[in-house]
C-alpha cells in the first residue's frame, strides 16, 4: 500500500486526522462558554432572593451584549499574538488557561467584582482560542480542497456538542444548588479541555507553532507600554463610572466598527499584498457587513430570547418546570442533527454548490424570517408561548446559522492573504463582535408590550438586507478571483 493510500485511509470522517484534536478542544471550550452564558443574564437580573444580583433588565442585556462582543473583539488580540509573538498553537493553549481562570473567578468571587473579573478573563481568553483554533483548521486543507466547508461543518459540530451539554448541566446546578456551582462546572469543563488538548498537542504539524510575521525585538518594549496603558485606561473607565453599564454594549459596538475600518485599511494598504489578494479582501467587505447584521439577530438568543423564555415561554413539562438555560440547548441539538447533513451536502455538490455570497444572502434572509415567525406567538401573557413554537423558530435560526457561520469561517481562510492568515479569521470574528454588541443594544428596545413592532421591524430589515446582498453576488464573485 502506498503512503498516499495510507494517509487517505487514516482520516477523521474523511478529513485530516488532526481535525479530531481541534474538534475536542473546541468542544470543551464551548461547553464552558455556553454553559456559563446560559445562566449569565438571569444571574444579572434575578433578585437577591433568587440568587441573582438584581440589575435591571436593560443594563443586564447591555452587559451580556458587551461581554459577547468583547469575546469576538479580542480575537484580534489572539490573532496578533499568534502572527507576531507566539504562533497559533501556543496562543491557543495559553488562552484556554485564561478562560479557565475567568470561570473560576465567576464561581468564587461574589457580586459584581466576580462578574467583572470573570467576564474580562473569559472574553480575552476566548478570543485567543476562537481565532487560532479556526486558523489551525484552515491549515489542514489546500486552497481549492472541496472538503474544506465540510471540515468546518464537522468542526462546528464539536462546538455545538459542547454548547448542547453545557447549558443543561449548568442550568441544573444553578436551579438546585445555586449560580456559583454552575459557574464552577464551566471551569471544570474548561480544565478537561486543556488536559485533552495538551495530551494531543504533538499531533499538530510543526507549522502550527510558526510565527508568520515575527515582531522585531526592539518593538517589544513599545508594545508592552501600549498594552499597559490600555489596561490602565480600561480599569479607570470601569471604576470611575464614566461609562455606565447600560452603555457597555454601545461602546463595544463602536469599538468593533472602528477596529474593522482600521483593520481593513491596514490590510488593504499593505505593500506585501498581491493584486489578487487585495481584490479578495475587498470582496470580504460586503460579506463582513452581512455577517454583522446576521449576528445582531442571531445573538439575541442570549438576550431577547432568554428574557422571552423566562417571562413568556410555557416551560412546564408534565408538572416539571424546565430551567431557563435549557432553551440554549435547543439550537445545538438541531446543529448536531443538521451539520452533518450540510457537510455531506456541500461535499456531494463539490464545485456545483452555491457560492459563498449566495449562502450569506440566504442565511441573512432566513434569519429575518425567523424573527417574523415570532409574530405568530406575539401578544400573549406570561407563560403563554408554546415550547414547540419556540423550538420551531430556533430550527429556522439553525438553518440560517449553517448557511452562514461555518461557511464564513471557511471563507475567511480562503480569502486570507498569506501574511495576514490568522488576522483575516479575526476579521470574521470582528463581524460577530459588532453583531453581538448590537444584539445587546437592540435588546434594550424589546418589551412584551411591543413584541409585534420589535420582531416585525427587525425581521423585515434582515429580509431587505439579504435581498440587497443577493443582487450584489456577481461583482463580489469577480473580486473573489476564483474562490468559490
Amino acid at each position: 500500500m502506498s503512503q498516499t493510500e495510507t494517509e487517505r485511509r487514516r482520516t477523521f470522517f474523511g478529513h485530516p486526522p488532526v481535525l479530531a484534536n481541534l474538534f475536542g478542544v473546541e468542544l470543551w471550550e464551548r461547553f464552558s462558554f455556553y454553559g456559563m452564558q446560559g445562566i449569565l443574564l438571569i444571574y444579572l437580573y434575578y433578585t437577591a432572593d433568587r440568587g441573582g444580583l438584581g440589575i435591571d433588565e436593560g443594563t443586564a442585556t447591555s452587559i451580556v451584549g458587551a461581554y459577547g462582543g468583547l469575546v469576538y473583539l479580542s480575537t484580534i488580540l489572539g490573532a496578533w499574538l499568534a502572527d507576531r509573538l507566539l504562533g497559533a498553537e501556543r496562543t491557543l493553549f495559553y488562552s484556554a488557561i485564561v478562560v479557565m481562570a475567568g470561570h473560576i473567578a465567576l464561581a468564587l468571587i461574589p457580586g459584581l467584582a466576580g462578574v467583572a473579573v470573570g467576564l474580562v478573563l473569559i472574553a480575552l481568553g476566548s478570543g485567543g482560542v476562537k481565532a487560532n483554533a479556526t486558523s489551525l483548521v484552515g491549515t489542514l486543507y489546500a486552497e481549492n480542497d472541496d472538503r474544506r466547508d465540510g471540515g468546518f461543518s464537522l468542526f462546528y459540530l464539536g462546538i455545538n456538542l459542547g454548547a448542547l451539554v453545557g447549558p443543561i448541566l449548568t442550568g441544573l446546578l444553578q436551579k438546585n444548588a445555586g449560580f456559583h456551582y454552575g459557574f464552577g462546572l464551566a471551569a471544570a469543563g474548561m480544565f478537561l479541555g486543556i488536559v485533552q488538548y495538551g495530551a494531543g498537542r504533538r499531533r499538530l504539524s510543526p507549522a502550527a507553532s510558526d510565527v508568520p510575521n515575527p515582531l522585531p525585538p526592539e518593538a517589544l518594549r513599545r508594545v508592552a507600554l501600549i498594552a499597559g496603558a490600555v489596561v490602565v485606561v480600561i480599569v479607570v473607565v470601569l471604576i470611575s463610572g464614566v461609562l455606565p453599564a447600560s452603555k457597555y454594549a454601545t461602546a463595544v459596538a463602536v469599538l468593533s466598527a472602528l477596529a474593522a475600518v482600521i483593520y481593513f485599511a491596514v490590510i488593504l494598504g499593505s505593500k506585501q499584498l498581491t493584486e489578487v489578494e487585495r481584490h479578495r479582501v475587498q470582496a470580504f467587505i460586503p460579506l463582513f457587513i452581512a455577517s454583522a447584521a446576521f449576528w445582531s439577530l442571531y445573538q439575541q438568543q442570549f438576550t431577547v430570547v432568554t428574557i422571552y423564555s423566562d417571562q413568556r415561554l410555557d416551560r412546564n413539562i408534565f408538572g416539571w418546570e424546565m430551567p431557563v438555560s435549557f432553551v440554549q440547548s435547543i439550537n445545538p441539538v438541531m446543529i448536531i442533527v443538521l451539520s452533518g447533513v450540510f457537510a455531506a451536502l456541500w461535499t456531494k455538490l463539490g464545485p456545483r454548490q452555491p457560492s459563498t455570497p449566495v449562502k450569506f444572502s440566504l442565511g441573512l434572509a432566513v434569519m429575518g424570517v425567523a424573527f417574523l415567525l415570532f409574530l405568530t406567538m406575539a401578544g400573549g401573557g406570561p407563560n403563554s408561548a408554546p415550547l414547540l413554537g419556540l423550538a420551531g423558530i430556533l430550527l429556522v435560526f439553525t438553518v440560517a446559522e449553517l448557511l452562514l457561520s461555518p461557511v464564513g469561517l471557511s471563507l475567511s481562510t480562503k480569502l486570507a492573504p498569506v501574511r495576514f492568515r490568522t488576522q483575516m479569521v479575526a476579521l470574521f470574528f470582528l463581524s460577530i463582535a459588532l453583531g453581538t454588541a448590537l444584539s445587546g443594544v437592540l435588546a434594550k428596545f424589546y418589551s412584551t408590550d411591543h413584541e409585534k413592532l420589535y420582531f416585525g421591524i427587525i425581521g423585515g430589515v434582515a429580509l431587505l438586507l439579504g435581498g440587497m446582498l443577493a443582487l450584489s453576488v456577481r461583482p463580489i464573485k469577480r473580486l473573489m478571483s476564483g474562490v468559490h
